[in-house]
Parts: structure tokens; sequence; C-alpha cells
């Protein structure tokens, strides 16, 4: 069996059609397509249907995914075996995380490791969205839920808490709510409850029964810039409010406690550059605990 096959056969598994995965091999359509074939030949089975809308893999196909995985695991731990621990770190490292903890947290954080290896390219994407790790979206997740399907791995990097704040401007012309019925006679801001990347965001009722923002933003900085800007209160990430004076809290109610998890595919369990980073992000996060609760 080719490796070269099996590796393109993952390709494709993983963006769910040929022309997507030869883009992401460098390679054009018409080779993918025929190195599919080829592989498919040589193990008798089909492994893909051809669909209007791209690849959907058989279950042949998904049989064979397990094997290919693993297959891709032991090439990886065999070149970073054969890499030697002396060297370099380098290649690409991607890391999703949602936007409050990404951009507010690792972003000012992240350039000290790219200074240490020159040669590590790190790419944040703190975006409010999924990434699936199986299909090599992102190399590592930031996460608000342990995962429970897949083969990954899983550590909890830290609680956290949210509460509510409002500006400084807006407490002195609004004065503040002392209880959560206060709450409906002033401006609210909040989240899209659809748009909520994971259940366990949708947090308002554990303030009060009834939200009903004026103003809702979909990202957590942007419900922060809303808040600052005095557009209302808002239920806000205490590790970035507390970092601003014009911020302050609105003493109703106990704070709401989450957790962010640190995730990534077993497969890449043996690249040094995925633990290198790993790592990194979970010595910062220990050595800061304390700002999150």
């Amino acid at each position: 069996m080719n490796w070269d096959d099996v590796r393109i056969f993952l390709a494709v598994a993983r963006a769910g059609q040929i022309l997507g995965a030869a883009r992401r091999l460098g390679l054009n359509h018409a080779t993918v397509s025929r190195r599919v074939a080829a592989l498919e030949d040589a193990l008798k089975a089909r492994l893909f249907r051809r669909l209007t809308t791209g690849s959907e893999l058989t279950p042949a196909g998904e049989r064979f995914l397990l094997v290919a995985e693993r297959m891709e695991a032991d090439m990886i731990a065999a070149r970073a075996e054969i890499a030697g621990e002396g060297d370099a770190l380098t290649g690409t490292v991607r890391l999703g995380a949602p936007d409050g903890f990404g951009v507010a947290f690792l972003a000012p954080r992240l350039g000290a490791l790219a200074v240490l290896h020159p040669e590590l390219m790190l790419q944040l994407v703190p975006v409010p969205r999924s990434f699936s790790l199986s299909r090599r979206e992102a190399d590592i997740v930031i996460t608000v839920d342990r995962p429970t399907e897949g083969r990954l791995v899983a550590g909890k990097l830290v609680d956290y808490t949210l509460q509510l704040y409002a500006s400084r401007t807006y407490a002195e012309e609004n004065g503040l709510p002392k209880t959560p019925a206060e709450l409906s006679s002033h401006r609210l801001v909040g989240y899209v409850p659809d748009l909520a990347i994971s259940p366990s965001l949708d947090y308002a009722d554990e303030i009060a029964a009834e939200w009903p923002a004026n103003f809702s933003v979909s990202s957590s900085l942007g419900q922060v810039e809303a808040v600052r800007s005095g557009a209302g209160i808002g239920i806000l990430h205490t590790f970035i409010a507390r970092s601003m004076p014009e911020l302050v809290p609105v003493a109703i109610g106990k704070p709401i406690r989450r957790a962010y998890w640190l995730v990534y595919h077993e497969s890449v369990r043996p690249m040094r550059r995925v633990q290198a980073v790993a790592d990194f992000v979970t010595r910062i996060v220990e050595r800061e605990r304390t700002i999150f609760v």
C-alpha cells in the first residue's frame, strides 16, 4: 500500500471533497482523483461516494479512516523520533480559541513563544466557531466543554468566571440595580443565543429568569466594548473586565463559573511543535491562574 495514496485519502476525507483536498495538498484535481482510485483498487473496496456536493465516506471508507489515522500517527511519531530532540522547532501550529480567551489572554502572551522559537510559525484563530481536529482545521483548540467523542487528548486549563458589569458613566447616569428584578428597568447588553458556540455559554438565566437585551453581540469582546461605551449592563468575563478601570461590577447574584479545556488530536501527540505550544499555553495559564477566579 502506497503511503502517499493513504495521505491523499486522509486529505479527501477531511476536506469532504476532492477539489478541496487538491488545494490543500497543492496537487491538481485529476491527480487526487487518480490516487484515490488507485487506493480503492489496491483495497478492492469503494471508499467514497461521489456526490454533487463532494465526497462522502462509505462504510468501508469509515473503517479504513481509522486505519489510515493510525498509520498517520505512526508516521508522525517516526518523523519526530528521527528529527531528534535537539533540533529547533519548525513548522506551523494553528491554535483555535474563543475570542475572549484568544484575543484578550493568548494574543499578548504567545509572542514570547515566537521569540523563543523563531522558526516556529504560530497561527492564532480566535473566532467564535468550532474546529474539527480530525479534519486538521486546527492543531490545538481551546474549548469551553470537555469533548466526549473522538480520539482526542483533553486537559482542563482553568476555571473562569463571568459576572455583571457596567461602565462608570452608565452607573453615574442610571444607578445600578440591586436585585435581578430591577434589571428589567435597565438597558442590557447580551449575546445572541442561537449563535453561542456551546449550550453552556447560554448562561443569562443564571442571573435572571429573563434577559431582554437591548443590544446583542455575538462576540464576548464585542460585549465588553458595548458595555464600556455605556450601552448597558452586560455579563462579562471577569479576567477581561477587571483589567478595565472604566468598568464596575454589579453586585447581583453569584459569579457564573465555566472552564477552558485544551484539546488536540491523539495523532499529533508526538509532534514536538504541537507539544511545545500546548505546554506553553498550560504554563502561562497556570502562572496567571488567579486572574480567572
